[in-house]
This record gives structure tokens, C-alpha cells and sequence, in this order.
């Protein structure tokens, strides 16, 4: 029996000898990551409209975005728990994908070595397409992972970097998708597919070149390869989806974001991701010499917060819901209506847009512009208690803004002034 050809290279077809790769194991990790990529794409595009890119450049992370802000609207406030449950989802879909991405990736790898680089024009672009995608995917997770720790190892802001990635990935996604989809299909419809699933032994040989030539003994059915991935994605979404949803899965979330610091208990103690402390906001910003600024077209009015606790005050129930996919319960806010702090500035009926300023002195969204339809919604608060306590410093004492169903980022804290009128 002649020896067996020395392999000396991944470019080399013997150098893959799992018996697992085939088509049949690929389309069916293609499938899954067809539809779950279509979730990310879609509450991701939700998620940077939530933000009304439109309305301000203090809003804007990604001001040359040109014809990719075709799809944007005016982003709404009811329901007042929409922005939680479309991160939520982004965030838990994306992190449950990640063993199903890494299976995929490995499925396919003896693709990514194939000599030559191309043997057509239409081989080029489906080679093209593939590194795109494969880099693309690996980006777009190892950042959005990296954001939900609130760590940003990567140079530039996440924002950019995230949305121009999304539409990199999403393009190159698409072209593998119609290249690829037929097949995928068409190998799934084939009969059998129950004792491909139990079968440990090798595919028969395909043209894509999936199939190991000189496979190893099997030690593993594909449905063991299957449970594997599952089993990676339910402990992944195990000790993800309570940061988003009330209930005995809040104890399990150890993938939340911790780098915010402790919230304590009592009252206030519920997650937070930026202190006082780390933007530079200090008490004696926040005592008896401090001033709330409300402008308009007539006039300027300065309020202390005996000023405000001398206004009518009313109550909300709202969640706060962050971009790293973490989000709170319902709170019980109470304070001053931002509808009402308009009619002080001047603006009676139908207050216009406000832009909010923070105390804090560095740091992403130290100023925030918010919407008319925002403005008006009886629950937007500028919130001075919070389930019938003061505010502590790390919520944003003296004086925050609370809006349904916005960004974090959006309900300012340590509120300076606000200037109602054109953004």
C-alpha cells in the first residue's frame, strides 16, 4: 500500500480531516445564522434611529453616513419599554450567535485557503464576498462584545466603527446569501437528512470542496456537533438575557457590563454606567450653588431645585435601557415635566425640541438633544427623586432627564440647562 501523500500546507485539501464537514453541516449553521444576523441588522438600524441621529450633530456618532441614514424616522415614545426590548434583543441574539458563528467559520474554513485565489470572475467575487464576511463578522461581534463590557480597546469611537461595519458585513452577507442560499436549500430537502444527523462517517465528496478527501475516524455524530453548539448558545443566553428582562435570570446575568460601579442598594440601587465621580462631576457642582438654565426665543429663567420642588410634580414609571444591552425595571420617577419647563421658556403650546446640557465635564453625550414628541409626552421628566428618594449622585443629582422608551444616554444626568427651540 503506497504511502500516504505528505500534507505540507492548509492549502492542501488532506490538511482538513474532520469528517463533519460537508455541506449538510454547513447549510444547517447557515440557516441559523441567516435568520439571527436578520434580527442584529434589524434592531441594530432600530437602535441608531433610537438616538435621532437627524434632529442634532450632538446626537450624530456617525456624521458622513450619507444615503446608509435612508431609513430613518422620528424615533417614538410609546411603548415606553420599545428601546429595551430592541437592545435587549440585539445584544442577547448576538452573544447566543456566537457559538453558531465560530462552527460556521470552522465549517468553512478550508474555503478561506483554496489555491488558486481564483479560477473565474465570478469565483473572484464570491472569494472577495467570503473574506469580506468572515472579517466583517468578526468585527462587528468582537466590537459589539467588547461595548456590552465597557471596554474599548479598539481606537475610534464604537459607533462609527459598529454602524460602517454592520453595512461592510451586511453587504458581503447578502452576496453570500443569493451565491449560497440555493444550495443550502437544496441540500436540507434532501432525504435522509435524520441519518446525515446520527451518521458520524464523512459526506459524500462535493464540489464546494467542504468534504475532507482523507478523513479522520469519526469520534463525534453531527447531531454531538450540533448539541454542542446549542449547549455554548443556552449557557451564553443564560448569563445574558437577565440583564434585560426581570426575574430569577438577573441573578444568572454574569455577562452584564460591570466596569460602572456599584450601585448599592436601597432606592437607588440599580445599574449605572457612568459615576459622578469618573466625568468629573464633584459635590460641591451639585450643592446650594447650583442653577438649572432654562432657554428660549424670550427669555433665559435660572431655577434652584427648591425652585423646581416648587413646581407642580408628577410621576413615571419607566425602565432605563442602555446601548450595552443592559436594562433596569420599571423606576418610580417624580419630578418636573419637560412640557412645563418649555411653557417657562415661553413656549406655551406645542414646545418644540430641547437640548439638554450636562455638568459633567468629559465624556461621550455631555449634551443631548431630544425630540418634540419626546418634549410632550406627559412621562418625560426632569426627574428629582427616584422611587420617592432623592436621587443619588451617581443617578444624576440634582436634577436628570427620564424619557420613555429613549437610550440611556439620552436621559441626561446632572442637568445644567435646557434650551428649547431649534436644534
Amino acid at each position: 500500500m503506497p504511502p500516504a501523500p505528505r500534507v505540507t500546507s492548509p492549502a492542501d485539501p488532506g490538511f482538513w480531516r474532520s469528517p463533519l464537514r460537508g455541506p449538510w453541516l454547513t447549510s444547517v449553521l447557515g440557516v441559523v445564522l441567516l435568520a439571527g444576523v436578520t434580527v442584529l441588522f434589524v434592531t441594530g438600524l432600530l437602535s441608531y434611529a433610537a438616538y435621532n441621529p437627524n434632529l442634532s450633530p450632538v446626537n450624530d456618532k456617525t456624521p458622513d453616513k450619507g444615503l446608509l441614514g435612508f431609513y430613518l424616522f422620528a424615533w417614538p415614545t410609546d411603548p415606553h419599554w420599545l428601546y429595551r426590548l430592541n437592545q435587549g434583543l440585539h445584544v442577547t441574539v448576538g452573544i447566543t450567535l456566537i457559538p453558531v458563528l465560530l462552527a460556521k467559520l470552522w465549517s468553512v474554513i478550508p474555503k478561506l485557503f483554496t489555491l488558486p485565489p481564483a479560477r473565474s470572475i465570478g469565483h473572484a467575487l464570491e472569494r472577495v464576498s467570503l473574506l469580506l464576511l468572515v472579517g466583517g463578522a468578526l468585527f462587528e461581534f468582537i466590537t459589539g462584545v467588547l461595548n456590552v463590557q465597557l471596554e474599548y480597546l479598539f481606537p475610534g469611537s464604537f459607533y462609527p466603527l459598529h454602524f460602517y461595519g454592520a453595512w461592510v458585513f451586511v453587504a458581503a452577507f447578502l452576496a453570500h446569501v443569493v451565491l449560497r442560499l440555493p444550495q443550502a436549500v437544496r441540500v436540507l430537502r434532501e432525504p435522509g437528512w435524520r441519518a446525515r444527523l446520527r451518521d458520524p462517517r464523512p459526506e459524500p465528496a462535493d464540489e464546494g470542496g467542504l468534504v475532507a478527501p482523507r478523513a479522520a475516524e469519526p469520534t463525534l455524530s453531527r447531531r454531538g456537533a450540533l448539541g454542542m453548539v446549542g449547549a455554548g448558545s443556552a449557557l451564553l443566553f443564560v448569563t445574558t438575557a437577565g440583564q434585560t428582562v426581570d426575574g430569577p435570570l438577573r441573578r444568572t446575568a454574569l455577562f452584564a457590563p460591570h466596569g460602572g460601579g456599584d450601585p448599592g442598594n436601597g432606592p437607588n440601587g440599580f445599574q449605572i454606567n457612568k459615576t459622578a465621580a469618573k466625568v468629573g462631576v464633584e459635590p460641591r457642582d451639585t450643592g446650594e450653588l447650583w442653577r438649572l438654565v432654562v432657554s428660549g426665543p424670550r427669555h433665559d429663567v435660572s431655577l434652584s431645585r427648591s425652585d423646581l420642588l416648587q413646581l407642580p410634580l408628577h410621576n413615571a414609571a419607566l425602565p432605563i435601557a442602555c446601548v450595552e444591552g443592559w436594562s433596569t425595571s420599571d423606576q418610580r420617577w417624580r419630578g418636573v415635566r419637560l412640557r412645563d419647563l418649555a411653557a417657562l421658556a415661553g413656549f406655551d403650546e406645542d414646545p418644540p425640541g430641547v437640548l439638554v446640557e450636562s455638568l459633567q465635564r468629559h465624556g461621550a453625550f455631555r449634551k443631548a438633544a431630544l425630540r418634540d414628541n419626546q418634549v410632550r409626552d406627559p412621562r418625560s421628566l426632569l426627574a428629582l427623586y427616584v422611587n420617592d428618594q432623592d436621587l443619588s449622585p451617581d443617578h444624576g443629582y440634582p436634577a436628570r432627564i427620564i424619557v420613555p422608551a429613549a437610550p440611556g444616554v439620552l436621559n441626561t444626568k446632572w442637568v445644567s440647562r435646557l434650551t428649547f427651540g431649534e436644534l
